[in-house]
C-alpha cells in the first residue's frame, strides 16, 4: 500500500512539473507581449491553414483588401506565425500567434490583425527578419497600412 502511494505522489510530482513546464513554453513572463512563436514552425509539424481560393468568399469578405490579407498572410506564414498581434486574441481566443488569426475568419474582422499581416508581407519584401518586425509591431508601426488602399 505505501509503495502504491509512494508511486501515485511521484505520478502526481511528474504531471504537475510537465505541466509547469508546458505553461512556461507559451506564457509572457511580462505579459505585455502578446504571444507568438521565437522560431519558425518545424517542418514536421502540420499547421492548421491559413484560409484560401473559395474559403475567401461570402458574406465575410465583403471587402477586396479582406481577401488582399488572406492572400498576403499565406504567403509569409512562416514570418506571421513568430508575430504577435496586438489585438489580444491570445487573451481573448487563443491564438498563440498572427498566424492563428488567419487560419480562420478573425483576420476579416480585426483592423489590428489585417494591418500587421500586410505590413509583415512589406517588411518581409523589404528584406526585414521576423524578430525585425516584432521590434516594429511593438512600436505600433503598422498602424500607417490603410486597409481601403490595399
Amino acid at each position: 500500500m505505501k509503495i502504491l502511494l509512494k508511486h501515485r505522489w511521484l505520478l502526481a510530482l511528474a504531471v504537475f512539473a510537465l505541466t509547469a513546464a508546458s505553461y512556461a513554453q507559451w506564457s509572457n513572463p511580462a505579459d505585455e507581449v502578446p504571444a507568438y512563436h521565437p522560431s519558425a514552425p518545424l517542418k514536421v509539424s502540420a499547421l492548421p491553414a491559413i484560409l484560401s481560393g473559395s474559403q475567401l468568399t461570402g458574406e465575410n469578405f465583403r471587402y477586396p483588401w479582406q481577401v488582399h490579407v488572406y492572400q498576403q498572410a499565406a504567403s509569409v506564414s512562416s514570418v506571421i506565425y513568430q508575430l504577435p498581434c496586438n489585438c489580444r486574441c491570445d487573451r481573448a481566443l487563443g491564438h498563440t500567434s498572427l498566424r492563428s488569426c488567419f487560419e480562420g475568419l478573425h483576420g476579416t474582422e480585426c483592423s489590428t490583425c489585417a494591418k500587421e499581416a500586410l505590413f509583415a508581407y512589406q517588411q518581409t519584401k523589404l528584406g526585414k527578419t521576423p524578430a525585425q518586425i516584432r521590434e516594429a509591431i511593438a512600436r505600433h508601426e503598422y498602424e500607417s497600412i490603410d486597409l481601403e488602399k490595399q
